[in-house]
């Protein structure tokens, strides 16, 4: 259920009216009611209660200012300047005041990056967990999709800086990193892409030298995100180590020494991306600047790459977290339109085509919201030691980028027909979504490097699919509130999609890994889907979810006729449902999902 899909009463005065309006104005969290409920499946009474208020108080900011901020941040784009007046290599990133006030509220005011670092940000006893620090980047992401990059970064840096520096780097960097101080906060950022390649991060050149102690770097990197970072994540290798992923180091590299003199490095240029404007991306020469290690260098083969590989996962959960915003915001702008607009006789949300339409953006949507919520309760098990919900993480991380990366791609695109022309004019909000979601299948991983990661380590090295394949067994063995029938059609394709996903794993079929990967996605989401709505239902609230979970099944797991008219009476009837901004009950949910 979602409070726009309301019929708004048309009325026109003047010829203007005719135009839909947009989202701008509402509160994000209060009309999401998704959301709302399945904090009620994945958060504990007193986690949500405490935070609610919080969730309330970003969704009504990210409805107004900060997305007014966020356009007019894109608009005014990021400026180098290289030199000082004098002509120092002062090198400094001018950035639109509207991207600083955007700062101040993720960093300043909630804390995103550090609430899962330290204890008592908004007033929570402990540290936040991982499900709840989510949920603020998904009510942040549905204005503003390029901030959450440095959000992220800044988390995920003082994470392995924590984890891995020695007590003097920690001391160095790691209190101010997770200080809401404006004045005082060092912003975290990652360095890696060379021009030898992204993904392969084999072919790294980037050298360091170590001498009486203290390591330089010598090079450059080619895209370098937060440009502007204090402290940024970066591999080298190390003078004299060997080619390839063992002979790499992770270093931190600060943007001033420790006597406040600007370190040996310059940015030469800013990238002009097609998307994520207000976000500086840049390419650097490194001429001596100063690192320190992370971990003991040389020590352990590949223990570079594999420190970094926490923070990519880390990443491709939060990249995922930035896909389910957007997509919920193209949902939005979609049913903000189709209910206002008027055609040919009717709201645009009669049109049977379009409402057919407007399932194909909504699926995947929620599909992302519960996909997400799921990885994050994985991990927070993981971090307190539950070593199968850490086998779960690692599939499931790259699983929720791969798939909802291209997802956002389309759902994004259909938004933008559903407003028709003027969703192609920058006025408006689509235009910028489009060109953000095309970003999220480049940023850690391509789709295809996603999904061998899946195929052939997640699977063929950890065996992840079978703990996954058993928690969702679980799942549907432990819900009684599932209709027999169909809780014994998932899990059979529960089944099925195991062994197909362990059969393209070890036979080493490459072109079958993204065939794979989008199977385990789509019935991981069906089976959550199921879960959810039924125990939604139990407890009074809305059980439509359990209607999504078929929906999820009909159209993408089960092979589709092209040439024929399929039985569409559960499509019509789940759709009146979905549609409607009524709540549904578990028993009509249930005789829905027979038809």
């Amino acid at each position: 259920m979602n409070s726009i899909n309301k019929k708004q009463h048309f009325v026109p005065q003047e010829l203007s009216d005719y135009v839909a309006p947009d989202c701008h104005g509402l509160n994000f969290f209060d009309v999401d009611t998704g959301l709302q409920d399945l904090m009620h499946c994945y958060m504990p009474e007193d986690l949500r209660s405490h935070m609610e208020p919080h969730f309330k108080k970003l969704g009504q900011i990210a409805g107004t200012d900060l997305d007014d901020w966020s356009r007019e941040a894109d608009r005014h784009i990021p400026k180098l300047h290289t030199r000082d007046a004098r002509g120092r290599n002062e090198d400094w990133i001018e950035f639109h005041p509207s991207y600083r006030k955007m700062e101040e509220v993720a960093l300043g005011q909630f804390g995103i990056h550090c609430m899962s670092r330290k204890s008592g940000v908004l007033g929570w006893e402990g540290v936040v967990p991982p499900v709840a620090k989510y949920i603020f980047q998904y009510l942040f992401g549905q204005s503003e999709f390029g901030q959450l990059c440095p959000i992220s970064a800044t988390d995920s840096t003082a994470m392995l800086i924590k984890s891995y520096a020695d007590d003097k780097t920690k001391d160095r960097f790691l209190d101010r990193m997770l200080s809401q101080d404006m004045n005082e906060i060092l912003k975290g950022a990652q360095f890696m892409t060379e021009k030898t390649g992204g993904s392969d991060v084999s072919n790294i050149s980037l050298e360091a030298r170590e001498e009486n102690g203290t390591w330089t770097l010598h090079g450059e990197k080619w895209f370098c995100s937060c440009a502007d970072g204090d402290v940024a994540l970066l591999l080298a290798r190390p003078q004299g180590a060997p080619e390839g992923n063992s002979g790499l180091a992770l270093f931190a590299l600060p943007r001033h020494l420790d006597d406040g003199r600007r370190n040996s490095y310059r940015i030469v240029r800013l990238k002009e991306k097609l998307g994520s404007k207000s976000m500086a991306s840049g390419e650097i020469i490194f001429d001596g600047a100063v690192a320190y290690p992370l971990g003991d260098v040389g020590a352990h083969p590949n223990g570079g790459l594999k420190m970094m590989m926490d923070q990519v996962n880390i990443s491709r959960l939060s990249h995922g977290v930035r896909a389910a915003s957007m997509m919920r915001r193209c949902l939005n702008e979609a049913l903000t339109v189709a209910n206002y607009r008027k055609a040919f006789g009717s709201t645009l949300i009669e049109k049977p085509l379009l409402r057919r339409q407007l399932m194909k953006l909504m699926v995947p949507t929620e599909q992302a919201l519960s996909m997400f919520m799921f990885v994050a309760d994985n991990l927070h098990k993981a971090d307190g030691g539950d070593e199968a919900a850490a086998k779960r993480t690692r599939i499931l991380t790259p699983l929720l980028k791969y798939r909802t990366a291209r997802d956002n791609v389309r759902v994004a695109t259909g938004a933008m027909e559903v407003r028709g022309g003027n969703g192609f004019i920058e006025d408006w909000v689509n235009p910028r979504l489009v060109r953000d979601a095309h970003l999220g299948v480049l940023w850690e991983g391509t789709s295809n490097i996603n999904s061998l990661d899946v195929t052939t380590r997640a699977i063929a090295r950890l065996g992840a699919h079978e703990d996954l394949g058993e928690e969702l067994t679980a799942q549907l063995e432990d819900n009684k509130s599932i209709p027999g029938q169909y809780a014994g059609q998932l899990k059979g394709l529960v089944d099925q999609t195991v062994k197909f996903a362990e059969e393209v794993a070890r036979s080493g079929k490459e072109t079958h890994a993204r065939k794979a990967s989008s199977a385990l996605y789509h019935v991981t989401t069906a089976t959550l889907l199921a879960n959810e709505g039924t125990k939604l239902g139990e407890i009074g609230r809305d059980a439509r979810r359990l209607l999504l979970s078929r929906m999820v099944v009909d159209h993408k797991l089960n092979s589709a006729q092209p040439l024929s008219m399929e039985n569409d009476a559960f499509d019509t009837a789940a759709t009146d449902v979905l549609l409607s901004d009524k709540s549904i009950k578990l028993d009509e949910a249930k005789a829905i999902l027979t038809l």
